[in-house]
This record gives C-alpha cells, structure tokens and sequence, in this order.
C-alpha cells in the first residue's frame, strides 16, 4: 500500500470539473461585462481551465496548515500522557483517541497518520522509524524537527518526557504566532478583495443605470482603454497574493 504524500494534492475529477465550470462563468462574465462582446467573452472563458491549479495549491496549503494544527493538538496529548507514566506506544493510541474527540472527522489526516504509526509499532517496527517516514511525507518542518529530536532521545536514552514537553511548548509557541498573524491579516486580506472587486462593481452600476454613457467603451478606443483596465486588474491580484503570503 503506498501512503500519503502530504506535499501534493490531487483534486477529484468532481472538483477539477467543478473549478473549470466555475471559473469558466466568472471569466465569462468579466470577458461580457468589460467588452460586451459574446465572441470575446467565450475566448476569456478558456481561462476558466486555469482555474483548477490555483485551486489545488489553495487545497494543498489548506491541507498542510490543518495538519500543523492538529500536530500540535496531538503533542500536548502526547506530553500529557508520557508524564502520567504511560508508555511512548499507549501515549501515541491515547493522542488518537484524544484528537478523535476534539476532531470528529473520519477523513482527518493526523488522525490516519497516527493509527499508521500505532499498526507499524503493533508489527514491530521502531516507533522512530515509523516517525520518521511520517515526516518525510508530510515535509513539515515542526514535524520533521520532532521526528528527528524524538529519534536521537529515543536512541541515546535520553529525558523523552521532558524533550516531548519542551518540543511539543516551542511549536505550540510557533503556531500561536502564525494564528496570530493569520488574524492580523485577515482585516487586511478582506479589504484587497473589496477593492479588486469595487471596479466590476462600479461597471456593473454604471451599465445598468447609464448604459448610454458606458457605448463609447466597447467600441474603438474604448477596447483598449477596456483591455489595458483588466490587465492592471489581474497585475493588482497578483501583487496582492504576494504580498499577503506572509511565511514564517
């Protein structure tokens, strides 16, 4: 059985289809509102087969920021257990069974992973091992670091419990601050999309309440006047992504 590669994402035939309909229509629709041209509105809507890798690397950022969450769930669980005495093979069950109860999500990917680790330890094989397979397919740093801090305690024989809880504090410490950040931004991320989306707006007033004034748009001139717009547009959204990916 070959298992989950957490540094891509492949999206179902449902959501390719769905991604081209749907940016399809939106391109569609910008194409008609700034030309007024059926034929050049069906050649923007081509754009719309673009639309599925963007959507992908959104799912696969999404994807791998939920697991960061979730590992950090799972070491507190972890810690927790390992000072109760528990063994390192029952504290992993027990941090199943604990994200189980804060996630009811049977498709959760820490929650798979976990149990992974548990039926490879059932079979024999050293709980190190198994760590350090998860973390060469999740390719997360934090979880990489733990993998590799967890391994060299394991080996040497050194404090695990107090290397678990010092680990598990400094990333929980970590995420707090990317949480943080990702609140900050939000205000400034929703503003960016209200001032691309102000401009179609303005379009969209202006042709149903003076149609008349808005002719000399979509004749001559105007279609370049037209075209260069849109093309400032899409220059704008692609500095606003840059901008608001903040990484740390």
């Amino acid at each position: 059985m070959t298992l989950q590669d957490y540094t891509v994402y492949k999206l179902s035939i449902r959501e390719r289809t769905l991604c081209i309909v749907i940016g399809s229509a939106i391109f569609f629709a910008v194409g008609y509102l700034f030309y007024h041209q059926w034929l050049i509105a069906m050649m923007l809507s081509f754009a719309g087969m673009l639309v599925p890798r963007f959507w992908n690397k959104h799912m696969l950022k999404q994807r791998r920021s939920a697991m960061s969450l979730h590992f950090k769930q799972a070491l507190y669980s972890l810690s927790s257990s390992l000072a109760a005495g528990r063994s390192v093979e029952n504290s992993f069950r027990e941090a199943a069974q604990d994200l189980k109860m804060l996630i009811p999500d049977s498709d959760n990917d820490l929650i798979t992973e976990l149990h992974i680790i548990c039926t490879k330890m059932e079979y024999g094989q050293p709980i190190e091992e198994a760590l350090q397979d998860f973390s060469r397919r999740a390719a997360i740093e934090d979880i990489t670091n733990f993998a590799d801090v967890f391994t060299a305690c394991k080996r040497t024989g050194g404090d695990l419990v107090e290397v678990v809880r010092r680990t598990s504090t400094i990333i929980g410490e970590k995420l707090d601050i990317q949480q943080e950040l990702s609140v900050m931004m939000a205000q400034k991320r929703f503003e960016s999309k209200a001032l691309l989306a102000a401009p179609f707006l303005f379009l969209i007033f202006m042709n149903l309440t003076a149609a008349d004034y808005m002719k000399p748009m979509y004749s001559g001139i105007g279609m370049v006047v037209s075209t260069v717009g849109l093309l400032m547009l899409g220059v704008c959204f692609w500095l606003i992504n840059k901008i608001m990916n903040v990484k740390i």
